[in-house]
């Protein structure tokens, strides 16, 4: 089941605010009546042409993104580096979420931005130190994500907050 996040069209009975919504095939999207992270999913009357509606980021993060770094050898080694024993876990802010087809905002600060294609885990409650066999107990799904970087000020700075947590990032 694919979940969307979107501002349905001006004159929706649903009115205009964000909603939620489940893609019933590859042109049209049916709204659900909540947040289905809370509520469930209960698909409402109202569909919409793909065309007519404006995704936005599939989740609001209600904590924080979570993301692991150098964990893959490719990417280490094109770092200039090896995949490290232990994971190198960094923060982005809920500010640097964004949705399809919004602008990334360069800052001012940087002349080097790069972007990498991550998959990304929606947790769907709050939770920590989650058995490994109770995993899929709290994974709400999955999605695609757009880790943008700005390179140069990560290796200025030498730890990775500034570089990866600019809004829009």
């Amino acid at each position: 089941m694919r979940i969307v996040r979107f501002v349905p069209p001006a004159g929706s009975s649903i009115g205009t605010d964000p909603h939620f919504g489940v893609m019933e095939d590859e042109n049209t999207v049916r709204a659900i009546a909540s947040d289905p992270l809370y509520a469930g999913i209960f698909k409402q009357e109202e569909t919409f042409a793909l065309e007519e509606i404006r995704l936005l980021a599939p989740v609001l993060p209600r904590s924080k993104v979570v993301c692991v770094g150098k964990n893959y050898a490719d990417h280490a080694a094109e770092m200039g580096g090896e995949v490290p024993s232990e994971p190198i876990i960094f923060i982005k802010p809920n500010t640097s979420v964004i949705g399809p087809n919004e602008i990334i905002q360069w800052p001012n600060t940087s002349e080097r931005i790069d972007h990498e294609a991550e998959l990304a885990v929606v947790i769907s409650k709050i939770c920590k130190e989650v058995p490994r066999e109770k995993v899929n107990d709290v994974i709400f799904g999955y999605t695609l994500a757009n880790d943008v970087t700005a390179r140069d000020l990560q290796k200025k700075d030498g730890q990775w907050t500034r570089a990866k947590s600019f809004d829009t990032f």
